[in-house]
């Protein structure tokens, strides 16, 4: 099978060829999205919105052992035949060409990826790749992936590599919240993280004139709205949410907490921009033990203190950090396994930051001493918040 020319949407939107002409807006979203109780059973007959007939199931072992009896039935009961492949855990080009290379002869209309983050970008690059449809299903609220038209891709080893974008959104989200309230606390938490940066980045890229979105164009108001709406409804509910997770019990506060850090988190995202604090996070990730021990959202919950160090909001910075506190995300290096005195991982990371381009999306004008002074700056504030507030959450959540 022949691989499809990569995606650029900047050819598309911020084209060379446009002159004079400002960079214009673009607001990007899934086609349906879906979240509910039991919703899971429905599956099947919502895929009649993307007609259909023939879909692959990506799934970890673990999913497959857990949800995919549940999933099969629904396409079965719907007339779609099944083509079960289970996800190895990287969303690393090693593992997307191999079921390319499984699928590419069985005519697959459709690419459905159930579960965490990294099952659900493997399967986007898996239908851009055989020309399908892409449904995603998350079976946790662990971070903002599954309603955007990108995945991250990442070494065979687990490094961030980079991002691959597609000119489709996935047609469908399917989010069973029965699913999500039987997951750990931790993943609902870590969704939180990642999700916090949502409105500060969006916020960020809409004060600077020169900052552009993942697809190279300006952020729109509706994508800021969004954002914002997002954080306020994480620092209103989301303590009642972690909560309600811990018992396994869905309650309103658990919806509302699981469409923020799923559909708010992922529109804002994509079309509102990024910046510093998912440039430190992604910048985490070339420390194994970091990456090895930790989810994404609480590498991004240490990025948000560092962006708002940047920004110079101590008060907000100090807001968010109690926040993160509380429900029991890190605030401060040392619950992420590093010394704040060590300089060559704080290079490592600071390094890092520059090298992720949306970065440069901050007013002023980003260097590695000054990521690397926000980081020691952001540490120390979180180390006197979790002095005051306690880290009772953080230990129960990792154990």
């Amino acid at each position: 099978m022949t691989e499809p020319a990569p995606y650029l949407p900047q050819d598309t939107f911020a084209a060379a060829d446009r002159g004079s002409r400002p960079v214009p807006r673009v607001f990007i979203s899934p086609g349906r999205y879906v979240q509910g109780r039991g919703v899971l059973a429905s599956l099947g007959h919502y895929l009649t919105l993307v007609r259909a007939r023939r879909a692959a199931l990506l799934m970890s072992s673990r999913g497959h052992r857990e949800a995919g009896a549940t999933i099969a039935a629904s396409l079965r009961d719907a007339r779609v035949e099944v083509l079960p492949r289970t996800f190895g855990g990287e969303c690393s080009l090693e593992e997307i060409g191999a079921h390319v290379a499984a699928l590419s002869s069985e005519r697959v209309d459709c690419v459905i990826a159930a579960g965490g983050g990294k099952c659900i970008d493997a399967g986007k690059a898996i239908a851009y790749r055989l020309g399908a449809a892409v449904v995603i299903v998350p079976t946790l609220a662990s971070n903002d992936a599954p309603c955007s038209a990108l995945s991250v891709l990442y070494s065979a080893a687990g490094s961030a590599l980079g991002a691959e974008y597609y000119p489709d959104s996935p047609a469908l989200v399917v989010v069973d919240t029965d699913v999500v309230a039987a997951a750990p606390e931790r993943y609902l938490v870590a969704g939180m993280g990642d999700a916090m940066a949502t409105w500060y980045e969006a916020r960020a890229c809409l004060v600077n004139p020169a900052a552009t979105t993942t697809v190279g164009a300006r952020p729109t108001l509706a994508s800021a709205a969004i954002g914002e709406v997002c954080a306020r409804t994480l620092f209103e509910h989301g303590r009642a949410a972690a909560a309600a997770v811990a018992a396994h019990t869905v309650d309103d506060a658990l919806e509302t907490v699981v469409e923020a850090n799923t559909l708010l988190s992922g529109i804002g995202f994509e079309s509102g921009g990024l910046a510093a604090a998912h440039a430190v996070a992604q910048s985490f990730t070339g420390i194994p033990a970091v990456h090895a021990t930790f989810l994404h959202g609480e590498m991004v919950a240490m990025g948000t203190l560092a962006h708002l160090v940047l920004e110079e909001r101590p008060d907000e910075a100090r807001r968010v950090a109690e926040f993160f506190a509380t429900v029991g995300l890190p605030v401060h290096l040392g619950q992420l396994g590093i010394d704040p005195g060590d300089t060559a991982t704080l290079d490592i990371v600071a390094d890092g930051a520059l090298r992720f381009p949306f970065v440069h999306n901050m007013l002023r004008p980003m260097t590695s001493a000054l990521v690397r002074a926000a980081l020691r700056d952001a540490h120390d504030l979180g180390a006197a918040v979790a002095a005051e507030v306690g880290d009772a959450s953080y230990r129960r959540l990792q154990g």
